[in-house]
């Protein structure tokens, strides 16, 4: 071979593969009811009469399992959602991208801020435990919003180690003391109207727990090997708040994040201690593996301060909650009842499954203790039946209003601990449409 030759090949683009919607099913010698078939520039996708997000996503798992990096979503046919739910399916713990979305009907740009919110959230839920400490989580938190919004909007404040019980958060303090890295309060303030005495809209507050070892209720190595993902709150809500302002949102919000590593040495939290919170509930340490509702507590008060009349906390909080609505659904709480039925109308126009499970003000009574006002379980494994309500009733006690304008996103389904049909191992990104879309409306509204 030539020189010259040699350098064409070299510089040569490689084809993009095609990805097109059929409007016929596929012929009989690729199967019964097949999903794909090969077309001359790429791959046609046959979807079902039935179900066609969900045969869409598994189209693109099937495309990603191939080893294909990189397509175009080419012809008619794909609306927003089709190309949200292939893109879903495509992507995995390694790759973000590789998609061309389809602009026929002119919404490719709002489809790459998805991917670029979903894509943060992702890559920090899916980074290792060392990689991201308590306050790497805050700064990186802090950064990506920064980037988003339009300059001079974001304001923040951030508390870390022995200062945040100094400033009487202690939730967060106790749950990350036993850490060498500190944990961590980041209060950022998104203020687009740039005015000191702008009202704040709303609060969001996530639960990040960057690795959560159970602590000296120590977790067995199978409860354990994936609880990188345990800061999936915060990731959520933070993305959730790029998206929203990627959208136009022009009302000021709180974005809090509650960051702590919860692991066993001389200076851990210990099963009997009791914390005092700044509201004066006294809560009595009976499994240091229920730290994520110690560490939203703080969080909760912190938003109430801020004197919002709406606040959304997301977290990765109990193992019951999958129990209950398995790993495709998110779980809701509220004690406002109106609010929680616009919360499922915005999660279904969003395309996010989501479940309301039962909260009662008595709920805050199911964890007692003799020696505090509540313990923060039950002493049994899975903190016992009716775990996720019963932490959300104790979150209940830290919300102002008897829970008017809260919402509780109990993340069932933030996280995959080995691909399935639909999904790549690793984070999902499901919830942040759906506070996305809550902010937006519920702040406009008021």
């Amino acid at each position: 071979m030539s020189d010259s030759s040699s350098n064409s090949s070299s510089n040569s683009t490689p084809e993009i593969l095609q990805i097109s919607i059929a409007t016929a099913k596929a012929a009989q010698k690729w199967g019964n009811n097949a999903l794909l078939s090969p077309a001359s520039d790429g791959y046609q996708i046959h979807l079902p009469e039935n179900d066609i997000l969900r045969g869409m996503q598994k189209a693109g798992r099937s495309l990603d399992n191939l080893g294909i990096s990189q397509l175009q979503l080419s012809g008619a046919g794909w609306s927003k959602d089709l190309q949200w739910a292939f893109y879903q399916g495509f992507c995995n713990a390694r790759k973000h991208d590789g998609v061309g979305f389809n602009n026929e009907h002119g919404e490719a740009e709002q489809l790459q801020q998805l991917a670029q919110c979903f894509s943060f959230a992702k890559k920090m839920i899916n980074d290792t435990p060392e990689m991201l400490s308590p306050v790497a989580l805050a700064e990186q938190a802090e950064a990506f919003i920064r980037t988003i919004a339009p300059a001079g909007s974001v304001s923040s404040e951030l508390i870390t180690g022995a200062d945040l019980a100094e400033a009487g958060w202690h939730g967060i303090y106790q749950v990350g003391r036993g850490s060498t890295r500190p944990p961590a309060l980041l209060v950022l303030d998104f203020n687009p109207a740039k005015a000191a005495d702008a009202p704040v809209s709303a609060a969001l507050v996530g639960k990040g727990i960057t690795f959560d070892s159970g602590g000296y209720s120590i977790k067995p190595t199978e409860g354990m090997a994936t609880m990188k993902c345990d800061m999936g709150g915060a990731a959520t809500v933070t993305a959730a708040l790029a998206l929203a302002i990627t959208q136009g949102l022009k009302q000021r919000v709180k974005l809090i994040l509650c960051c702590a590593e919860n692991l066993i040495s001389g200076h851990a939290y210990k099963l009997g201690d009791i914390i005092t919170y700044k509201n004066g509930t006294t809560v009595e340490i009976v499994n240091t593996d229920a730290e994520g509702r110690l560490v939203l507590a703080d969080g909760l008060m912190c938003a109430a301060e801020s004197k919002a009349p709406l606040i959304i906390d997301a977290a990765t909080l109990t193992g019951a909650a999958m129990v209950a609505v398995g790993g495709e659904y998110n779980a809701l709480f509220a004690l406002d009842q109106p609010l929680a039925a616009r919360a499922l109308q915005y999660a279904a126009n969003e395309q996010e499954a989501t479940w309301q499970l039962p909260l009662e003000k008595w709920h805050q009574q199911q964890c007692p203790s003799p020696y505090a006002d509540t313990a923060n379980s039950r002493p049994v494994k899975g903190g016992g039946a009716g775990g996720a309500s019963n932490a959300a009733g104790f979150l209940s006690r830290f919300v102002p209003d008897d829970g008017k304008g809260w919402l509780h996103f109990d993340l069932a389904a933030a996280f995959n601990n080995s691909a399935n049909s639909y999904w790549a191992a690793g984070a999902t990104g499901h919830g942040i449409r759906t506070i996305a879309a809550a902010l937006l409306t519920e702040t406009t509204a008021k």
